[in-house]
């Protein structure tokens, strides 16, 4: 074991944090490059480009919950999440080499239409994120004990890999998407199979803080039961996609109506209901819910941003050619991601320190919530969205990390990569809907402003129900 990992130093920090790195990295890639290239090189559609974006959530939805599952029960190449890692990381890099190539691949093959391929190429590529993703979230978990050093684990996670992330999108701003897309591949091959061979993985995880402990078993009746309030964003995704794939038009709105009812019924059950007078493990399990539940919003709009930012570029500023679009777009996604780089460690950890991990996540929520806000109303150049993005980026820091952390401390170590993939449901189901019944509205709406009324509308929620939401005692100080 490495002197800077027993004394758990900001070197080794930094160094478990590129894993994950190269993960962002080639998500970031993804985000910036996928809708431009897919719009500009390949004419695509809005409501084509939004299901192709639909094969990434669908990507983590399997893949995360399974690999997580997997890398809690296994363990060869001296490591549990260790060869998640290196596949995932070997894959990316193949798939993001694949992305500009999209047209020769399907020429290749023999197949008319780029759509389908497409879509297996951003299927391949979320999947083989997803595949990583999980693990090097988990493994921080692993190695570093609960409270202030857990949080030093996902902050700093989160400081390097938006850092990095800055870079991406610096690149693709000043030297174009292909050099980043390029570029990125180099990247994350090196940031995923490199660190991972100076990174000790205990043989056995640990047990939660009070010992209890029935192991790491896993039932489908577990996964059905902790994701409630994900429930109603599961079955619209099934319904939606199920549409689209069979190209049906119902003519109406009712089931979206009441699936939505659902939803609101179904988080307001787990934020409303008392942790108080419940066991320990009754008590542990609805507060796992309540954060699925409080971010599951955040990334309605987060989403939406992502996806839809060139469709309100556009409509904002049609003055623009396709590469001033992707310019604005990639620079703004570079503001974003600067501050939230330099805030996770450096800011929101002492401030967590001080009013909780809770408080302040939630505090940076309602300062995302204002800046799509300010979007919405105010952002008609360039250099107001920048600056708003700005702002969004304090939400964007927290959501990145802080979430992690608190959701580690209401789950068995022992099930962290299960509850790793449970917990990153709250990202993919809320994403589907973005890209699939979100697409579709954005489509058929004259006005594109309602991207960011969705955004803002979207935080809002998240905000007052990251409220009821309730601070863990740390484990130490």
């Amino acid at each position: 074991m490495l002197s800077s990992q027993k004394n758990l130093n900001k070197s080794f920090f930094m160094l478990l944090s590129l894993p994950a790195t190269a993960m962002g990295f080639a998500l970031s890639v993804q985000i910036s490059a996928l809708s431009w290239i897919l719009s500009t090189k390949y004419h695509l559609e809005i409501e084509e480009i939004g299901l192709v974006w639909a094969a990434g959530p669908i990507a983590g939805i399997l893949g995360q919950v399974v690999i997580g599952i997997i890398s809690d029960n296994v363990w060869f190449w001296n490591g549990r999440r260790r060869p998640f890692i290196l596949i995932g990381g070997v894959l990316s890099t193949l798939m993001l080499l694949a992305l500009p190539n999209i047209d020769v691949i399907s020429a290749a093959m023999g197949i008319e239409g780029i759509l389908g391929v497409a879509i297996a190429v951003a299927l391949t590529l979320d999947l083989a994120i997803n595949v990583s993703f999980n693990p090097t979230r988990s493994i921080i978990a692993d190695v570093t004990p609960e409270g202030v050093d857990r949080t030093k684990g996902y902050t700093w996670m989160q400081t390097v890999s938006g850092t990095f992330g800055v870079l991406a999108y610096a690149v693709g701003a000043i030297m174009g998407n292909i050099t980043l897309i390029y570029g990125g591949a180099i990247l994350v091959f090196l940031f995923s199979v490199v660190p991972t061979f100076f990174i000790e993985e205990p043989r056995e995880l640990s047990e939660d803080q009070d010992g209890d402990s029935d192991g790491p078993g896993f039932s489908f009746g577990e996964l059905v039961h902790t994701t409630r309030p994900l429930w109603g964003f599961f079955i619209y995704s099934v319904y939606a996609m199920t549409l689209r794939v069979l190209e049906v038009d119902l003519g109406h709105y009712w089931v979206e109506i009441g699936l939505g009812i659902l939803t609101v019924t179904l988080v307001a059950e787990s934020l409303f209901k008392k942790e108080e007078g419940l066991s320990k493990e009754a008590a542990s399990d609805l507060g796992f819910k309540k954060v699925l539940a409080a971010h599951s919003f955040t990334w309605v709009g987060v989403q939406t941003m992502f996806v839809y930012m060139f469709a309100y570029v556009t409509y904002e500023m049609p003055g623009l050619s396709d590469v001033q679009m992707g310019r604005v777009v990639s620079i703004s996604f570079l503001v974003l991601n600067a501050v939230g780089a330099l805030l996770p460690a450096f800011v929101l950890e002492p401030i967590t320190e001080k009013i909780g991990r809770v408080k302040t996540h939630m505090a940076c929520m309602g300062v995302m919530t204002l800046g799509y806000a300010g979007i919405l109303f105010l952002g008609g150049s360039p250099l107001m969205v920048y600056i708003l993005m700005g702002v969004v980026g304090v939400g964007w820091a927290a959501t990145v990390s802080l979430p992690f952390a608190i959701m580690s401390q209401k789950v068995d170590q022992t099930k962290m990569g299960l509850y790793m993939g449970l917990f990153n449901l709250s990202v993919v189901l809320p994403q589907l809907v973005a890209s699939l019944g979100v697409g579709e509205l954005i489509g058929s709406a004259a006005n594109k402003n309602i991207i960011f009324a969705i955004c803002a509308g979207s935080l809002l929620i998240s905000t007052l129900a990251w409220t009821l939401v309730k601070e863990n005692a740390p484990a130490n100080a």
